[in-house]
């Protein structure tokens, strides 16, 4: 048993003993602004011990917080009596506080939660005492938690960009051209500008693949992904993997003869990578076909009606003899430099 005039020696010095242990930063304030605790954690993390900053003001330890985030909420919780935890979103870092002796030279701070709460003194003081409001300036390291938050955020992002991403060539996947295609269309709806669409196919492919394996076809697939996307000239236009060996290409605000001449573009692209194809029916290396159609989208007009009309246009290159461009609304012959172009 602990006798009672024991008690308040007995509670003074567990006090004590948790203000020295806790593993947050605690600064006691009174009405004046002047420091009456500062505890080990603080000790800790800014190198004052608490003989050197005991009877200061606020202000005079932390000249540069006058009138920031941290002094208005001390200032409420003294003159109102108003509790403030300050967003750590807004307010990483306010107090100069590290997390080692390393980080106090750089002048790295640490993370930090900072919680402002007014204290009513026990009514068993004197009346003097009992008029005097004080306040508890709580800081709690968050580093670890935001490092952690942002880990999470990075990781998000790059499994985000893995889904909308082709996992052989690297380029966009078929969903990121069905979101990118939805997006542009609506957008050129909107605007009245013209929306082009240019679907690819590597001619002879599957006579590649069962003659070369599908390694080499898988290489073959890399370099010729890597070509086209060379070929686009601004950050709008997408090229991405529509399927197998067939590749699509978006065009926004691209007219009839700038879409032609992209697509020539692109075939001379793949031509100069000279990739050897003895066993295609239409050179000796590695070529493609291209179908071009160019909208400004009308109220009855859809993207699949853009898409079937760029596959028209493809379907129609590959009986012209393949290693050319049609264009949607030129079914006679194949167009293979720039000319005009029907958009209906």
């Amino acid at each position: 048993m602990i006798a009672a005039d024991n008690a308040p020696n007995i509670q003074l010095a567990l006090f004590k003993s948790i203000v020295k242990t806790v593993g947050v930063g605690m600064i006691v304030l009174d009405a004046q602004e002047r420091v009456i605790l500062w505890n080990h954690w603080m000790e800790q993390h800014s190198f004052y011990s608490s003989e050197a900053v005991l009877g200061k003001t606020f202000l005079e330890l932390f000249p540069e917080l006058k009138n920031g985030r941290a002094h208005n909420a001390i200032q409420g919780a003294l003159k109102n009596n108003f509790a403030s935890l300050i967003s750590q979103n807004l307010n990483k870092a306010p107090f100069p506080l590290f997390a080692n002796a390393g980080s106090h030279v750089t002048g790295e701070r640490m993370q930090q939660a900072v919680h402002v709460m007014p204290i009513d003194m026990p009514a068993d003081l004197p009346p003097e005492w009992q008029l005097q409001r004080h306040c508890l300036v709580q800081i709690t390291d968050v580093s670890v938690a935001v490092n952690r938050e942002k880990q999470l955020r990075e990781l998000a992002v790059e499994l985000q960009n893995q889904t909308l991403a082709d996992g052989l060539t690297g380029i966009p996947n078929r969903r990121r051209f069905d979101e990118h295609m939805e997006s542009e269309f609506r957008r050129a709806k909107r605007s009245v500008s013209p929306l082009s669409l240019i679907m690819i196919d590597v001619d002879s492919f599957k006579d590649y693949n069962d003659n070369y394996g599908h390694q080499k076809g898988d290489d073959c697939l890399i370099m010729i992904a890597a070509a086209l996307a060379r070929a686009l000239g601004r950050p709008c236009d997408l090229i991405a993997r529509y399927g197998g060996e067939e590749f699509m290409a978006v065009l926004p605000n691209t007219n009839a003869e700038g879409a032609l001449r992209l697509a020539n573009t692109m075939r001379s692209e793949i031509q100069l990578l000279a990739i050897e194809h003895a066993f295609s029916k239409v050179a000796q290396h590695i070529t493609i076909s291209l179908g071009v159609i160019t909208q400004i989208p009308a109220h009855n007009t859809t993207i699949p009606h853009m898409i079937g009309a760029a596959d028209r246009a493809l379907y129609q290159a590959k009986r012209s003899g393949r290693n050319c461009v049609v264009v949607h609304g030129e079914p006679t012959k194949p167009a293979t430099t720039a000319s005009t172009i029907s958009t209906k």
